[in-house]
């Protein structure tokens, strides 16, 4: 994969990807619902040695104990996830990449908490829980 580059609404805060993500999940989670005010987020998830703000740096808010939630403080802008139990991945939200198209969705995850009018037509697996749960898809192809 090349380098991805993103940032937020009003430009504050940029990154880049240039490591390879794990995974890249639409997530139905109601915690993640709250957190951005959407249906559901995408989010891609990748080692942290792999992401790099290059300019700026996010507001962090603690949703539970133990969980990270980056944004920017000046517009809004939702960035990232991250778990202190999973300190090997960090989520950064695909609808904040310059150009999300750049990156396709391996799956739903959460899909018990998806709000029943969504209806998605897309063959992705659908798993009931998180990738912590039920393992990681294999993306080699």
């Amino acid at each position: 994969m090349s380098k991805l580059t993103g940032g937020c609404l009003c430009g504050a805060i940029r990154f880049e990807i240039t490591g390879e993500p794990m995974v890249i999940s639409h997530c139905h989670c109601a915690t993640c619902r709250k957190a951005t005010g959407a249906p559901f987020i995408t989010w891609i998830t990748l080692a942290p040695d792999g992401f790099a703000y290059t300019q700026g740096r996010p507001a962090i808010y603690r949703s539970t104990p133990s969980i990270r939630r980056s944004f920017c403080a000046e517009c809004g802008t939702t960035l990232g996830y991250a778990s202190d139990d999973y300190d090997d991945e960090l989520d950064i939200a695909a609808a904040a990449l310059d150009d999300p198209a750049q990156v396709r969705p391996d799956d739903h995850i959460w899909v018990d908490g998806m709000l029943p009018w969504l209806k998605f037509d897309d063959g992705l697996p659908r798993l009931p829980g998180s990738h912590w749960e039920h393992g990681y898809p294999d993306r080699s192809n």
